[in-house]
């Protein structure tokens, strides 16, 4: 097709794209319809405590978004982290508030500061720890969700069980990283 006559097909076709809805302009979900909750500083979206990998707090739950989503905030990090994984099914997206934490996503390591965000894809090892003397606190995001907030749930103490990962859909690569 010549240009020119794309471009008047494309012209033709663009007021009709416009007066139609956008397809983000759905109608809400069961989740989307009710009071949008409001999860303060230093809270746990249902007042719950998960102490068991250095204090977690759930900002949003899997039920919230239909499974789609699931947030953390990792807070008071001093030392030590997950063991390298990979998740079958997940994104993990990290966002780092406070203190340095080093990340080593795939091959690359790299350290993060308050700002910074890093992705861990799905399929691809990732493991992090915190470093130097302020405790790290960073937001940790799921999706979907998957079993992460079950995994997070049963678990009271940072694991080395390939077979507990394993039933929550990701696999035990290697121990920990530590700082150099």
């Amino acid at each position: 097709m010549k240009r020119r006559n794309f471009l008047k097909s494309a012209a033709s076709v663009f007021p009709i794209a416009l007066a139609q809805p956008f397809a983000f302009a759905t109608q809400p979900s069961d989740a989307a319809s009710k009071d949008a909750p409001v999860v303060h500083s230093g809270r746990d979206r249902l007042d719950e405590t998960h102490t068991g990998f250095g204090g977690l707090q759930f900002k949003v739950s899997t039920q919230e978004t239909g499974g789609n989503l699931f947030v953390v905030e990792h807070n008071n990090m001093k030392f030590g982290g997950p063991p390298l994984h990979l998740h079958f099914e997940q994104e993990e997206w990290f966002y780092v508030m406070e203190g340095e934490v080093l990340f080593q996503v795939g091959e690359k390591r790299v350290l993060l500061k308050p700002g910074d965000s890093i992705l861990g894809p799905r399929k691809v090892p990732h493991a992090f720890c915190p470093t130097g003397a302020t405790p790290g606190r960073m937001l940790i995001a799921f999706t979907p969700a998957g079993q992460m907030e079950r995994f997070f749930r049963d678990a009271t103490t940072p694991l080395q069980n390939a077979a507990y990962y394993r039933s929550h859909g990701m696999e035990l690569l290697g121990p920990p990283i530590k700082a150099t």
